[in-house]
């Protein structure tokens, strides 16, 4: 099991499954929600995630007409993202975690659209859009 929160500690949460895949995301919208180069994305199965603490401060705010990101309306901390069209996966901000994680990250995604500040200098597999 693994846990987190945001930044005020008001929302916290588990996730009864492990971390298997880190996207490191460029993608524009990723960059301005995340107030950084990129966001460490992880998917996980929606069943097995679980808000334990603060359900009622979560807000939301829909980047495109099916795509919904999720944070604490108090702190503002980025938690998750989750498409209308794959309601059984969402991608978790990796930095709201608590508990410790072995993952590294898996690869990059949406590359072309990268902060022009930021130079990607590892071996990572890159992709221009969503690795499927």
């Amino acid at each position: 099991m693994l846990t987190g929160s945001c930044l005020c500690g008001s929302i916290q949460y588990q996730y009864d499954g492990e971390i298997n895949e880190i996207a490191l995301c460029h993608c524009g919208q990723c960059r301005k929600a995340q107030g950084s180069a990129f966001a460490a994305n992880s998917p996980l199965l929606s069943a097995q995630f679980h808000i334990i603490k603060g359900h009622e401060l979560l807000k939301s705010y829909y980047s495109s007409s099916i795509k919904k990101r999720v944070f604490c309306s108090n702190c503002g901390s980025p938690l998750y993202s989750q498409r209308d069209d794959k309601l059984d996966v969402l991608r978790l901000r990796l930095g709201t975690l608590d508990t410790p994680i072995t993952a590294t990250p898996s690869y990059h995604i949406y590359c072309d659209s990268k902060a022009e500040w930021w130079t990607i200098d590892d071996d990572l597999p890159q992709f221009n859009t969503l690795k499927i």
